[in-house]
């Protein structure tokens, strides 16, 4: 019945995560396109995952920069599958396997 949050300590704005996908994906910065901000917009993230780190001894596997560029190569390996989820194919999958389950536990 507990909630942890889980964070590795690497907080970065935002610009800084896109830059770096940029950069494992061999891109020019120059495809950044900046928008007016708007009221409410995250500038950055960061979470406290001193309780998941001090009761459950939690700790990340990988730093920030061997993360991100691990979690890219994934997309980039498994673009199928981001293929679905864009498409709607993937909305449809989960409908058909949870719409009832959430009806039910409403």
């Amino acid at each position: 019945g507990e909630v942890y949050n889980v964070g590795g300590r690497n907080e970065r704005n935002n610009i800084q995560v896109v830059q770096t996908i940029l950069q494992e994906l061999g891109k020019p910065e120059s495809l950044i396109t900046y928008v007016k901000d708007r009221l409410g917009h995250d500038r950055r993230y960061a979470i406290d995952a001193d309780k998941i780190r001090s009761e459950l001894g939690w700790q990340p596997k990988h730093d920030y920069e061997s993360g991100i560029r691990e979690t890219v190569r994934w997309y980039l390996a498994n673009q199928g599958w981001m293929e679905q989820v864009v498409s709607g194919a993937y909305q449809q999958y989960y409908d058909l396997q949870y719409k009832d389950r959430l009806k039910a536990n409403s």
